[in-house]
């Protein structure tokens, strides 16, 4: 089982910054690509920011120069500064991990996700 918990998110204005911050735990052997997601209300979840384990990154277009995706292999956490924030940029934002594991046994991958945290941007 792997968990990963989301920190970060609330309320700022047009204009500022945050960052929001995922750590992932549990059996864990390695981590592929990790990734920010978020979901606005009435619309689908969409791709924010993505990092391999060697640490090429990938953006929405909308994020380009805004938003930095970086992350820690050594502790399993992944981090999304978020800066130049628009109210369009309102939802909830998910972690999400393509996790391999090894029970002694078994290996298996697996992609999980975060229950998410909430960044309301207000004009």
């Amino acid at each position: 089982q792997v968990l990963l918990m989301e920190s970060g998110g609330g309320l700022v204005q047009a204009g500022g910054s945050l960052r929001l911050f995922c750590a992932a735990s549990g059996s864990i052997f390695s981590i592929n690509d990790m990734g920010w997601y978020r979901q606005a209300p009435g619309k689908q979840r969409e791709l924010v920011a993505a990092i391999t384990s060697g640490g090429s990154t990938n953006y929405a277009d909308s994020m380009k120069g805004r938003f930095t995706i970086s992350r820690d292999n050594a502790k399993n956490t992944v981090t999304l500064q978020m800066n130049s924030l628009k109210p369009e940029d309102t939802a909830v934002y998910y972690c999400n991990a393509d996790v391999l594991s090894w029970d002694g046994s078994t290996w298996s991958g697996m992609d999980y996700w975060g229950k998410g945290t909430l960044v309301t941007v207000s004009s």
